[in-house]
């Protein structure tokens, strides 16, 4: 697709020069001389909207590019459109499609008249640089600057930009700035919904700096929040192989009709899709996917339940978008994976998104199947993933790095701190420290209870058949069958999984390649200006510390709650010579838990005052005299 559209690109022929320049005049009200002091006699680029010419501004010397807008061409566009919109519903017809064809058709006509307006193209790229502004991109990838004083609806005048095509480019930072593509797209489709929809090669520039040019800002779509949380939740179902979760995802993104919701569950589609996008994954595009099995599979569907799959009008520009960078990817490698090449995104977006609907996909994604289950122990492969991906976000795929290659150690591990501290010390409780103070409790109590086992059985054995630490600790035996001291199953899965996790934080530091995370040969004096450092990130969001901190407490009091309200007693050795007036502790452990006792009703009362406190609304302090309020 990329080399029949770069070959049709290639062979576009320009309008009459002395043609654009008479539009020209028309459009700014003077001779064009008056305006620049030179200009190509013949355009520099053409296609199938307007050409351009590069010039130099006659009033501040500035490079520019002037696009000129082909004359006549709405007329053109109008009767393609209306050709196609005649055909579309016998398409429909003849091909037996669920999909809206003239929804589509209509979708890519609103685009094209869209395009023609370059004033709208200038607002669209300035849009763009706002928003990408907000991002760990923004000093990776631009627009060129708009001149608004030289640009109507018909003429665009926008800062010269040198750079060489991505597709042409043999530059070793190319692969980075592919991923740079991948993330910014990602970007302008799932968070600031302004998607470019003509990533075609020659809009792509690498620049003589590194950095990224996006051209060309005619042809955008605009996609609205719920289309980009399910799509975000569709492709952490992708990126962490979760294809049952698969068929839901495409009815509530409209690739399934609702009157077909009822078959969404049926085995035999999950698995047509799993071996879909399994084979996709892998990664080499449609090329490595055996095009005719799929086809005899979606026939076989199709046979059995009817035409099931339909394209949403919306999809158009989007599928447009992504394909092409597809291809260009796969230009520079020919085991290119577009999915795997979301997983850095996904995993960042994940991790930092602080909706309701990303929590959720977040924790599908490490908890799997066992999401809603109040024992739920993260998945280390699911974990490992994510981490993996973040990372890789993180650095070279964001490029957070370009550019910053003469920062020091400690100025990198500086900026780190800030997104490590961002993500666990917040003021309002998150998707992603709400689970991390539930995995956390978890650990810390099965450690705990782990500890404290292997410090009786250290101690030694009384002849009654007690420990010598709990019999001095607790010398009528109280609490020697309670779940709160005793570990089981569970917490062996925890501490098994706690331990995986370390050694996977550290495989990571080590593996990484980077200087940044080498503890190992840190200076005194770098570790000096670290604590420092830390210590003041850490004191400047003491509020959130605090808070956090109090979510911790709560949660380690809820997991005590649960375990006193389960009433699973742990069997423990009966005593060598149980007497016949005294109840051995195992004998009692088989009795059914008391309906209430005081430690019970205590514990209860507490979680409830404290859940009262976190809903009761302030009231206002009213100060008498001028005091400082801050913590």
């Amino acid at each position: 697709y990329v080399r029949g559209l770069q070959t049709l690109q290639d062979q576009v022929p320009s309008f009459d020069s002395k043609i654009a320049k008479e539009i020209l005049e028309e459009e700014w009200g003077v001779p064009v001389e008056s305006v620049v002091d030179q200009i190509t006699d013949e355009p520099v680029a053409a296609a199938s909207l307007g050409q351009v010419y590069k010039a130099k501004l006659k009033e501040s010397g500035k490079e520019v590019a002037i696009k000129v807008q082909r004359p006549d061409i709405l007329e053109q566009i109008a009767l393609d459109m209306h050709l196609l919109r005649e055909f579309a519903p016998v398409a429909k017809r003849v091909f037996n499609l669920n999909t809206d064809t003239a929804g589509t058709v209509d979708a890519w006509g609103l685009g094209f008249i869209d395009e023609l307006d370059y004033l709208a193209e200038a607002k669209n790229a300035q849009t763009f640089m706002e928003s990408i502004g907000l991002t760990p991109l923004k000093e990776v990838v631009f627009a060129p600057p708009v001149l608004n004083e030289y640009s109507t609806g018909k003429v665009l005048t926008s800062e010269w930009v040198d750079g060489e095509r991505l597709d042409r480019s043999s530059n070793q930072d190319v692969t980075v700035l592919c991923s740079i593509a991948m993330n910014t797209y990602l970007t302008m489709m799932l968070e600031t919904g302004l998607l470019h929809c003509d990533p075609h090669p020659g809009n792509l520039l690498r620049t003589p700096d590194g950095r990224l040019c996006i051209l060309d800002w005619g042809m955008v779509t605009r996609i609205n929040s719920d289309i980009q949380l399910t799509l975000i939740e569709h492709m952490a179902h992708l990126t962490s192989a979760d294809y049952a979760e698969i068929p839901r995802d495409l009815l509530l993104l409209g690739f399934i009709p609702e009157s077909k919701a009822d078959l969404i569950a049926d085995s035999g589609v999950v698995e047509v899709l799993a071996e879909i996008y399994g084979a996709w994954t892998k990664g080499g595009g449609a090329a490595a996917i055996n095009v005719n099995k799929v086809i005899a599979d979606l026939q076989d569907l199709t046979a059995e339940k009817g035409n099931l799959f339909q394209i949403p009008p919306y999809f158009a520009y989007i599928a447009k978008s992504f394909s092409v960078l597809e291809g260009i990817g796969l230009s520079n490698d020919a085991k290119y994976s577009i999915i795997n090449e979301c997983l850095p995104y996904v995993s960042k977006r994940l991790l930092t998104d602080q909706s309701e609907r990303t929590g959720g996909a977040l924790s599908t994604f490490i908890f799997g199947p066992d999401k809603t289950n109040v024992e739920r122990i993260v998945d280390y492969d699911r974990v490992e993933q994510l981490v993996s991906g973040f990372g890789n976000y993180t650095t070279s795929a964001s490029g957070a790095l370009l550019g910053k290659e003469d920062l020091s150690r400690t100025e990198l591990l500086e900026n780190s701190a800030d997104q490590v501290l961002d993500l666990i010390f917040t003021e309002e409780e998150t998707p992603l420290q709400r689970i991390m103070i539930e995995q956390l409790a978890k650990i810390l109590t099965a450690e705990s209870r782990s500890v404290w086992g292997q410090l009786r059985s250290a101690s030694g054995t009384l002849p009654s058949g007690r420990s010598v630490l709990g019999t001095i600790v607790d010398p009528l035996g109280l609490w020697r069958s309670s779940p709160l001291v005793n570990t089981n199953e569970l917490d062996d899965q925890t501490i098994s999984t706690t331990r995986k996790l370390l050694g996977l934080i550290q495989e990571q530091s080590l593996s990484s390649g980077n200087q940044m995370f080498d503890f190992s040969s840190i200076s005194q004096q770098e570790a000096a200006e670290l604590a420092v450092i830390l210590g003041r990130k850490v004191w400047e969001r003491r509020s959130g510390l605090v808070k956090t901190g109090n979510r911790f407490a709560y949660q380690l009091l809820q997991l005590s709650v649960a375990k006193l309200e389960s009433g699973e007693r742990v069997p423990v050795p009966e005593r060598a010579t149980p007497t016949t007036s005294e109840e051995s502790p195992a004998e009692e452990s088989k009795k059914p838990p008391r309906a209430s006792s005081e430690r019970l009703k205590n514990a209860r009362q507490l979680l409830s005052d404290i859940e009262n406190d976190a809903t009761m609304p302030k009231e206002p302090v009213r100060e008498t005299t001028p005091v400082n309020t801050k913590f």
